[in-house]
């Protein structure tokens, strides 16, 4: 389990959290909503542990992560962005990380042909990113990503460079694959068609806080605050 546990962190003047806490269970995906400038990616860039805090902590399982770097948390960061490598071919990118492990070479090769079938995309070891279409990149950024085992998924905006028409075809597909993979998420959107239909649940975010947290229909049903209403009503 994902604890974050009153987290600040402020950009001079601004605070972008401010005492942010928040949980995400084994096996759970949990998008994370807000207007823009809420706090959204800096929670994600916290919890991968590219971002210093002021204060409060991030554990997972009990294990308290003040202080231990990104590459030793064991989470997988997917960007918008995808931030593929154009000089290597898709087994190349997908196996990137293992390499970067020291796995053995025999080990790679059949890890990279299990998570090139479970997004979609066996056979494909061999081909040129760049002759990639913006859906099979995510694929290939997702595969990347799920490659070394990580305990936890971090989504920034995974679809926020695609085309609408893409976006509604690939949103359900990332559910799939996360739900296959078995492990839980955390997923940052401003869509509130992909935070229904990728996730368990929802995180609402206003001026660094959380200030809901549910399925989107039970926060509509149950919220009183008169913002939560508004922006749950206009979703």
């Amino acid at each position: 389990m994902l604890q974050v546990s009153d987290v600040r962190v402020s950009f001079g003047d601004t605070v972008a959290l401010n005492g942010t806490s928040c949980e995400v269970a084994d096996h759970e995906i949990v998008a994370v909503l807000g207007p823009s400038g809420c706090g959204k990616s800096t929670l994600l860039r916290v919890i991968a542990g590219l971002q210093d805090v002021e204060s409060g902590t991030v554990a997972f399982d009990g294990e308290d992560l003040t202080g231990v770097p990104a590459h030793r948390r064991n989470f997988g960061l997917m960007f918008q962005d995808y931030a593929l490598f154009p000089h290597k071919n898709v087994a190349g990118n997908v196996g990137f990380g293992l390499v970067m492990q020291g796995r053995p070479a025999t080990e790679i090769r059949q890890r990279v042909a299990e998570v090139l079938e479970l997004v979609g995309m066996a056979g494909w070891e061999d081909r040129e990113i760049e002759g990639l279409s913006g859906g099979e990149a995510q694929r290939v950024a997702l595969a990347r990503t799920l490659a070394p085992r990580p305990r936890l998924v971090l989504l920034d905006e995974p679809l926020g460079s695609l085309d609408r028409i893409l976006r509604e075809r690939l949103v359900g597909e990332i559910r799939e694959i996360l739900r296959a993979a078995d492990t839980p998420a955390v997923y940052v959107t401003h869509d509130h068609d992909e935070a229904d239909r990728v996730s368990d649940r929802a995180l609402i975010m206003r001026a660094g806080s959380i200030v809901a947290s549910g399925t989107l229909s039970n926060i509509r049903a149950t919220a009183t605050d008169p913002w939560i209403r508004q922006f749950v009503a206009a979703l």
